[in-house]
């Protein structure tokens, strides 16, 4: 099995219809039209909503810049790119101001059915065999990464989303100086 590999750099931005930044939809899976689950990289250029998700579950993490403020059920959350990810129930209303300009962040959005969702900070190697069939992602931030699956290692640059499905039993690992590893549940 190979690792899907989409360039950032690649991937069209689509403007918000608050006017407030762009989206890089970088993995709509198993299709755009219908996703059960959703990778991205948004870049918030002004203090703003969130747009609501009934029925989802968000993870959230500062690629660049100073940072976010969340506000969310009564409390405010300081997110920086050194933050760990931020998971929350998409249904709920959240506001966003930045912190000293722009960021950069990414967003992994899983709808029900699928099972429970899991991003992480990456910085030097992890590794794992999965129990069960899931769909992994990792996101090279700013250097290059290496994904493995079994024995084969592939380069993965800066910027550079990989996924696929791994079903269970197979040992899989990221190295990297910064990237992001993701869980889904199938």
């Amino acid at each position: 099995m190979n690792w899907q590999l989409i360039r950032l750099d690649e991937v069209p931005a689509s403007p918000w219809r608050n006017g407030g930044g762009v989206t890089r939809e970088l993995l709509a899976w198993p299709e755009a039209a219908d996703w059960t689950c959703r990778l991205s990289v948004a870049e918030v250029t002004q203090d703003g909503p969130f747009s609501r998700f009934d029925g989802v579950q968000r993870c959230f993490a500062v690629l660049d810049g100073a940072g976010v403020r969340l506000g969310l059920s009564g409390q405010w959350f300081d997110l920086d790119r050194r933050s760990a990810p931020f998971a929350f129930d998409g249904a709920v209303p959240v506001d966003c101001q930045l912190l000293g300009g722009p960021t950069r962040d990414f967003n992994l959005m899983v709808r029900q059915p699928l099972g429970p969702a899991l991003m992480r900070r990456v910085a030097g190697h992890w590794s794992t065999t999965l129990k069960k069939s899931k769909l992994i992602a990792m996101y090279s931030i700013t250097t290059g990464a290496e994904a493995r699956f079994g024995s084969k290692i592939t380069a993965l640059p800066a910027g550079c989303l990989a996924w696929q499905r791994v079903p269970a039993g197979v040992e899989i690992g990221l190295s990297a100086a910064e990237a992001l590893w993701m869980e889904v549940s199938l």
